[in-house]
């Protein structure tokens, strides 16, 4: 059996071109896509592709078209009528390799087993549309927000709202968001760099920002071993994220 290796990808505004999938894609590699679907229609590479993953939304039946583009052509769709997709929503799409097929789910919802048609050896690059927006851009950010995500939902809910000067955590879980904890006096600057550490406790989790203790939430979502996605979201630039063991 395959050593389970995982990679995450982060790109903190527009996918306007290619990035490199490290040492390629090998068998028990999961590849994790977190991002928003835009409400403008893009055009798909001509490159050889071994997985296209195309949302459509047309006539209120959103579905997702599976494909390939090999010999200078697209081969035969294959759709699925399931897509937990929306306009304008976060979603977290992960892509597990084996040795047959890619297994495909979004939003913990298994979606297509898509069997291979070009050898996933010979891939090294994830390809994405552009996203375009329809209003100017602001010399700050509004809002800043980490989740800490299992499949089912998010377990911790870091958000920094500018505009109140207030901190709120929470979790969703069943489908709907839990009771907020809401503080004021934001431990961040715009366009000042800042370290944030979330520790996580039998209890709690610890949040420092700076080196200095900035908030605690007691936790909701007890099955701790199940958060494997570490989501960043707003107008910042990020330079690392580290995950490491007590």
């Amino acid at each position: 059996m395959a050593d389970s290796q995982q990679q995450t990808f982060y790109k903190p505004s527009t996918i306007t071109g290619g990035i490199t999938i490290m040492g390629g894609l090998k068998e028990g590699k999961t590849v994790i896509i977190i991002g928003r679907i835009s409400s403008n229609d893009g055009s798909h590479s001509a490159a050889r592709t071994a997985l296209c993953i195309s949302p459509h939304f047309e006539n209120d039946h959103p579905h997702i078209v599976y494909k390939t583009f090999q010999n200078g052509s697209w081969d035969s769709d294959q759709p699925t009528s399931k897509s937990p997709l929306l306009r304008g929503q976060l979603f977290t799409i992960k892509i597990l390799v084996t040795t047959q097929a890619f297994k495909i789910s979004a939003n913990g919802e298994d979606l297509m087993v898509y069997n291979h048609r070009i050898p996933f050896t010979q891939m090294n690059t994830i390809l994405g549309r552009e996203w375009k927006h329809n209003h100017s851009s602001v010399p700050f950010f509004i809002r800043m927000e980490i989740n800490l995500r299992h499949r089912y939902g998010i377990a911790f809910h870091y958000l920094c709202r500018f505009e109140e000067n207030a901190v709120v955590r929470s979790t969703w879980q069943n489908g709907v968001w839990e009771r907020e904890e809401k503080s004021q006096d934001i431990p961040f600057k715009n366009g000042e760099f800042f370290e944030i550490k979330i520790t996580c406790k039998a209890e709690q989790y610890d949040v420092s920002v700076n080196g200095q203790q900035a908030h605690t939430y007691k936790h909701r979502f007890t099955k701790l071993e199940d958060i494997d996605v570490i989501e960043v979201c707003g107008g910042l630039q990020l330079f690392s994220v580290e995950a490491k063991d007590p």
